[in-house]
């Protein structure tokens, strides 16, 4: 196996020959010098030796990437892919250290990663490259979702598997990093000094000040997590109020809290498909909320969602739809394109899900029956709560590793750091539309929105 910060190493197999740890540091050696004269930054690089490597004049070590085995680097040389780089985070032969995938691009600098590869002494990268081309190892296990994941439900997809391998995990795990109310999505702050309780408070509200919540009426939440929304509006605006989950852990989490708020009476959950509602309660909801589900449906299964939104509403009933999106392209088949981030997004963390366009959004609403009236961008909220996230599941990550090991615990804070930088970069998006069912004659919103900003 390999050495790790000075453990001895067994040689390791390259072709027919050996090839001696000695020869694979100084290979390594050279590598690393050869990228920080394409591309320096404040990073630093430490190989399986404990040996750690600049990448430039302000690199000190205190953030550095470890290739805590030669077969790291020759699994990168061999395969330079992003899914390549998610399976050595999770084994740990690849980490950083000092910090999170946020500190590295704090620190990446004046570094021009784009042209890099013209910019590269090819013959030299690939003289030190030799020795790691044919090293093998024990092939590492897969942490990527093997189910299907079909586009259309009815095509054989499990809905429930796909949504327990996210959620499914531990709520003691989320609990160490989601705020009291073990709000899962994204947080509106009122000043960006706000902090996540206070964001995640005002979500809940501005959420049930859209919706116009009224006391008596009925209100469905699809995808209610562990419960945060039914019972904030239940206890603040006199709603009865029902949600539904795929995920055990979320259920178990949402009946717990629903009792704890002593709400039994008029919050109920399910542990249950949401299209299971029909045609039972078809028309009963006054208000329906949709706010972090949708990436799971599907593009494809997009249609059949909308129309049984409406169908669930009363006439003229308000549904807020909170989700994720992407910027649109010059078509849409060159939109529906993954490119690695998204794949591996797909792959690792939510596996089925599928990102829209706010574009395509309203025209779904607008074709299933619905009137848009508001759309409202929350992108830089999102990118600030995904970086608290990140933050404080780093500094109890000795807790989280503890509750669902390692492995899951490395994968989540490169998720949720590249979800944030995703976010400031604005190649991720995120909305909120509400939409009322089409009927005739007024719609029942005030003339202005002034009451929701107050």
């Amino acid at each position: 196996m390999a050495r790790r910060a000075g453990r001895p190493v067994r040689r390791l197999r390259c072709g027919e020959r050996h090839v001696s740890d000695a020869r694979l540091l100084e290979a390594a050696r050279e590598i690393v010098r050869i990228a920080a004269g394409v591309a320096p930054s404040g990073v630093s690089i430490r190989l399986w030796n404990g040996e750690t490597i600049p990448l430039g004049p302000e690199a000190d070590g205190s953030v550095a990437i470890a290739l805590n085995s030669p077969l790291a680097l020759a699994r990168l040389i061999r395969r330079p892919r992003l899914a390549t780089v998610v399976e050595l985070v999770a084994t740990g032969d690849l980490d950083i250290l000092g910090g999170t995938l946020l500190d590295l691009a704090a620190r990446r600098g004046a570094a021009r990663i784009k042209g890099a590869w013209q910019r590269l002494p090819k013959r030299r990268l690939l003289a030190a490259a030799w020795p790691f081309l044919t090293l093998r190892g024990e092939a590492a296990r897969s942490h990527a979702y093997r189910g299907a994941q079909v586009r259309r439900a009815e095509q054989g997809r499990d809905d429930s598997a796909l949504v327990r391998f996210h959620y499914d995990l531990s709520n003691a795990f989320y609990a160490l990093f989601l705020d009291s109310r073990m709000q899962y999505s994204c947080a509106y702050f009122p000043s960006w000094e706000a902090g996540l309780e206070e964001a995640q408070q005002a979500k809940l509200e501005m959420i049930c000040r859209k919706l116009r919540l009224a006391p008596g009426e009925k209100l469905l939440d699809i995808g209610c997590g562990w419960g945060g929304l039914i019972c904030h509006a239940a206890a603040n605006h006199g709603v009865v109020a029902h949600g539904v989950t795929l995920s055990e852990r979320q259920f178990e989490g949402a009946k717990a809290r629903i009792a704890a708020m002593g709400l039994a009476g008029r919050v109920t959950v399910a542990l249950k498909d949401w299209r299971a509602l029909l045609p039972e309660h078809a028309g009963r909801f006054d208000k329906i909320a949709s706010v972090g589900m949708f990436e799971h449906v599907g593009l494809a299964n997009a249609p059949t969602y909308f129309a049984g939104v409406r169908e669930l509403l009363r006439p003229r009933g308000i549904y807020l739809h909170h989700a994720i999106t992407r910027p649109a392209k010059r078509d849409e088949r060159t939109f529906r394109r993954r490119n690695p981030e998204y794949q591996a997004l797909v792959d690792y963390v939510f596996p089925g899900g599928e990102l829209d366009h706010i574009g395509n959004t309203v025209a779904s609403l607008e074709r299933s029956g619905f009137e848009v009236h508001d759309v409202e961008g929350w992108r830089e909220h999102y990118a600030r709560t995904t970086r608290l996230w990140t933050e404080r599941l780093a500094a109890r990550r000795a807790e989280a590793e503890a509750e669902v090991g390692a492995a899951r615990v490395r994968l989540w804070l490169l998720y949720l750091a590249g979800v944030s930088l995703a976010f400031e970069r604005g190649t991720a998006l995120i909305f909120q539309t509400v939409a009322t069912r089409r009927a005739r004659g007024p719609s029942g919103l005030p003339p202005t929105r002034a009451d929701l900003y107050r």
